[in-house]
């Protein structure tokens, strides 16, 4: 904390970054009340992606704003936090524009206010600037949330294009470091609702220290527009949300009822 108070907070004010979108009332991405900022930027290539539109590095639809601007609007939400609230960044991902989330976090921690990182964890250990800048930023981070699409390697390319073996790395070295971690996964019939990969997850899970909630997200449709927006085919046309038996399945086999008391334990 004291190198932080010794940063030149006039400075960490004028980081830049390409922000999509922000959301003033969040109540599922991190605990209470979040102000969320949603990066633009991402390079996985999930089929059942709800923002695609927040893919392209560069953007016309996306807007350069400095941290100070950024803050200066989520404090004026402040007073909904409560305890528990605060602020998290997503994307897009978030790690790609790893030097606005810094400055970003630095200048929340000297308000006193609580930080949540939503990250597929794609550029660590695929981006050496990224993979540097990591130690630092957890530092200043107080939760993670990391979205692990497929445990399998094949499945995992297959559904967003890219290989797995990075973000199970950084799932590993989140628990090495003992940050505090919220594990999700989206449940796609037919893409990532296999019995045996959902046993090998809650396996991986289970070796995992500070794992605070383990999620399972319902596949939905609702940004399917936004393919058909940009003109591109949806790859899950026709498939439908897990029922109800299914999602209850994966809770079953993951046992991720054991991970609920993090209420108790974010602060």
């Amino acid at each position: 904390m004291e190198k932080m108070m010794s940063e030149n907070i006039d400075e960490l004010k004028k980081v830049t970054g390409l922000i999509h979108s922000t959301e003033s009332f969040g109540s599922v991405d991190g605990p209470g009340v979040r102000f969320i900022i949603f990066m633009q930027g991402c390079r996985m290539r999930c089929k059942y992606c709800h923002n695609p539109d927040t893919w392209a590095l560069k953007s016309d639809k996306a807007t350069e704003r400095t941290v100070e601007d950024v803050m200066d609007e989520a404090l004026r939400f402040r007073g909904f936090w409560g305890e528990k609230g605060g602020i998290t960044v997503s994307g897009g991902e978030a790690l790609l524009q790893i030097d606005f989330v810094l400055a970003l976090f630095k200048y929340a921690k000297s308000l006193g206010i609580h930080t949540t990182l939503d990250t597929a964890a794609q550029p660590y250990l695929t981006d050496k600037y990224v993979t540097e800048k990591i130690d630092e930023l957890l530092d200043y981070t107080d939760l993670v949330l990391l979205d692990i699409k497929e445990i399998n390697p094949e499945r995992h390319k297959e559904l967003t294009a890219n290989k797995n073996d990075n973000i199970l790395a950084f799932a590993q070295y989140l628990s090495d470091r003992g940050n505090a971690m919220w594990v999700r996964h989206v449940l796609v019939p037919g893409e990532s609702d296999f019995d045996e990969d959902l046993v090998q997850l809650g396996e991986f899970v289970k070796t995992l220290k500070n794992v605070l909630k383990f999620e399972i997200l319902p596949y939905h449709t609702m940004g399917e527009f936004k393919w058909r927006e940009l003109g591109w085919k949806y790859p899950l046309e026709g498939v439908k949300p897990p029922t109800k038996d299914r999602v209850h399945n994966a809770k079953e086999i993951m046992n991720t009822e054991s991970y609920q008391d993090y209420l108790e334990r974010i602060r």
